[in-house]
């Protein structure tokens, strides 16, 4: 049974994944942040579950990423979801990468970064004309569908390179689009925080049109 986000706070996220307090911390400075935020990254309503909906959605990738990985890029990283939460968590494992397009939401998580005090990098450019680079760890949530996500993933992906992507009811629309110019390898974890979502595991892709 998914929990209840509506009474799922700070207590309930260290209960479901083990943090620490001080990371705890990090991420109550994080909720703040996005409260405060002028630019309206997330939905109002979205910010009274941002445990549950936001934290915990990301969070639940990290028993997926392997433990030799020690990069990662995140996609269209947005107000920071999944990526950002995930340098928070992993700050010892992995260098984190955020592609971000828009210059309020690349400021916004560079201010978040300098206040919880976690190194990322953050990437202010478009993926489709950034510099190809080699990543072992792609993640993506929420920004663009499935066939046109690969393309990007692809310039960033290496012959062992794992993608996650958070998923909504879509996915399998999605995935039947895709498979017609990609092959790749597939698994899907059933979302922790949304009845109807879930988690694409994708390796070996590759471009058949």
């Amino acid at each position: 049974m998914l929990p209840d986000a509506a009474s799922f706070g700070p207590e309930e996220f260290a209960e479901a994944t083990g943090v620490s307090r001080e990371t705890l911390d990090q991420l109550q400075a994080y909720a703040d942040l996005l409260a405060a935020s002028p630019h309206n990254l997330v939905s109002e309503a979205s910010l009274k579950e941002v445990w549950h909906r936001h934290f915990l959605d990301c969070a639940q990738l990290v028993p997926l990423i392997p433990p030799e990985a020690r990069t990662l890029a995140d996609l269209g990283s947005g107000a920071g979801f999944p990526g950002l939460v995930l340098a928070i968590l992993l700050r010892e494992r992995l260098k984190v990468s955020l592609f971000e397009a828009t210059h309020k939401k690349a400021d916004f998580l560079a201010s978040v970064a300098e206040r919880v005090g976690v190194k990322v990098t953050i990437r202010n450019e478009r993926i489709e004309t950034a510099k190809p680079q080699r990543f072992d760890v792609i993640t993506a949530r929420a920004f663009a569908p499935l066939p046109e996500l690969l393309g990007y993933a692809q310039r960033l992906a290496g012959p062992k390179t794992i993608c996650l992507f958070l998923k909504g009811q879509s996915h399998t629309a999605e995935l039947t689009a895709a498979e017609r110019t990609w092959k790749m390898n597939i698994r899907k974890h059933p979302s922790q925080t949304h009845p109807l979502g879930v988690v694409l595991e994708i390796r070996d892709l590759i471009h058949v049109s």
